[in-house]
């Protein structure tokens, strides 16, 4: 590991990553690597964690290219110094803002949206100038492999340096000195990184996800809640950083709602989810014996079943959950939903206050007065109003975590931002100077309190 970061640090050294021609050119060279390796991926994807070519492209490799698309159409316009406002006391002058890449940046993916989840930071690094390293998870063995052979055909080694590995090769990585390092994953690798980092004082974005709750008002449309919740929830079987994790129903509407989600994941997937061809499955035996241990069995009114030669869990529903059970003392990441009963939207409002912000937040309602009320006065990363999960797909909004569930946001020019330091340069123009500010200062001290107090 100790000669790899030199060696891109060097390559970065030369310059030649400040050229917008040649990020352009990099960002198209990838993205024709990502065409001709289309078919690969999408069977990686479906040998780590059973995903449907549908479902592939919908959230990993169509996001991707819009990112790619969006960045080769943009980048000349989106790197230009930004002109801003100067105050009266700094004229006659000009204020510019410069975005300048850190350097050698570090990517550490996960292995849930594995091609998304590396490919994404990636693109905004090259876009910003930097030379990136990229770990790549070694629980989506398969994509891991492809994602490799792609990085490593399109780019030098100097430039982009991809490494696999456990979670050794990952703390072995952290002990070089990175200009900036790009994490997603669980809270726990998440404070490591952190520690990591701040021992070299080295800038960090992490993506951490969390307990991202799903409220449903009495107001709400019952069955087009059932619809939007049971795709987000079956969507990669649960390991989605921003899935609704678990339900806070009214209890004038709870009855009405189990029904409906039982309704809509029977007419999906049948009496069994855990046997349909295109659910996917859980990553690891590991993973899918943590899961299974959140199940209360007494508590379950839907699913249920375990799968573990296939490493499938049913979409599973419990009924009568409190925030002391088990499933509510971390995060889910499977298709597994605990819901609980609220009367009074105040009371879970207050709850949340002892909460862990999550990463995201839905709710369902046409009360404007509950939206807004929720809003206003929960924090959490980012979310959606009757509707789950999609908000993450806006390029044009940024996306990131607050407190627990992360730290920066990325996503379109975002992404840009979250890898580039913003150099203000100053220019004054001398024709004209305010002495007001030289010595000696004699009587002056009336007018600059007279001119910032006023």
């Amino acid at each position: 590991m100790k000669s790899i970061v030199p060696a891109v640090r060097e390559f970065f050294k030369s310059g030649e990553t400040l050229s917008i021609k040649f990020r352009i050119e990099q960002l198209k060279a990838l993205k024709k690597s990502i065409l001709k390796y289309d078919e690969a991926i999408m069977q990686a994807l479906h040998e780590d964690l059973n995903k449907s070519s549908f479902e592939a492209v919908m959230t990993e490799t169509g996001l991707v290219m819009e990112e790619l698309n969006y960045y080769i159409k943009h980048l000349k316009k989106i790197a230009k110094p930004k002109k801003v406002k100067v105050p009266l006391t700094l004229q006659p002058g000009r204020s510019h803002i410069h975005y300048e890449p850190y350097g050698v940046v570090l990517i550490i993916s996960p292995w849930n949206y594995p091609v998304q989840l590396t490919l994404s930071p990636l693109i905004a690094a090259i876009a910003a100038g930097n030379c990136a390293v990229v770990k790549l998870s070694e629980f989506s063995e398969n994509t891991s492999l492809i994602l490799s052979q792609i990085i490593n055909e399109t780019f030098s080694r100097e430039y982009v340096r991809v490494v696999r590995g456990d979670a050794v090769a990952g703390a072995a990585l952290l002990l070089e000195k990175f200009d900036y390092i790009f994490f997603t994953g669980n809270q726990n690798v998440g404070k490591i990184v952190m520690k990591s980092a701040g021992s070299n004082l080295t800038p960090v974005t992490l993506e951490l996800g969390g307990k991202s709750p799903c409220i449903i008002d009495k107001s709400a449309d019952i069955k087009d809640a059932a619809k939007k919740i049971i795709w987000g929830k079956s969507l990669n079987a649960g390991q989605t950083c921003v899935a609704p994790d678990y339900i806070l129903c009214h209890s004038r509407v709870k009855s009405e709602l189990i029904g409906a989600l039982i309704a809509e994941s029977s007419m999906l997937f049948g009496a069994n989810s855990s046997e349909h061809d295109e659910f996917p499955k859980i990553i690891s035996k590991r993973h899918f014996e943590r899961a299974a241990r959140l199940i209360d069995s007494s508590k379950v009114v839907f699913g249920g079943a375990l799968n573990m030669q296939k490493l499938k869990i049913d979409l599973t529903i419990m009924d009568n959950v409190s925030y002391n059970d088990k499933i509510m003392q971390e995060e889910i990441f499977a298709p597994i939903l605990p819901v609980i009963e609220y009367t009074n939207i105040d009371d879970v409002i207050l709850q949340f206050k002892s909460l862990e912000k999550p990463l995201a937040l839905y709710v369902f309602t046409n009360d404007k007065q509950v939206e807004n009320k929720i809003i206003n006065n929960i924090s959490f990363g980012g979310g959606a109003v009757n509707d789950v999960v999609v908000h993450i797909s806006n390029s044009y909004a940024p996306f990131g975590g607050v407190g627990a569930s992360g730290i920066g946001a990325y996503h379109g020019k975002y992404s840009f931002e979250t890898f580039s330091h913003q150099k203000h340069i100053y220019k004054k123009y001398s024709f004209f100077d305010n002495k007001l500010r030289f010595f000696p200062k004699g009587n002056k001290e009336k007018l600059v309190r007279f001119w910032f107090y006023r």
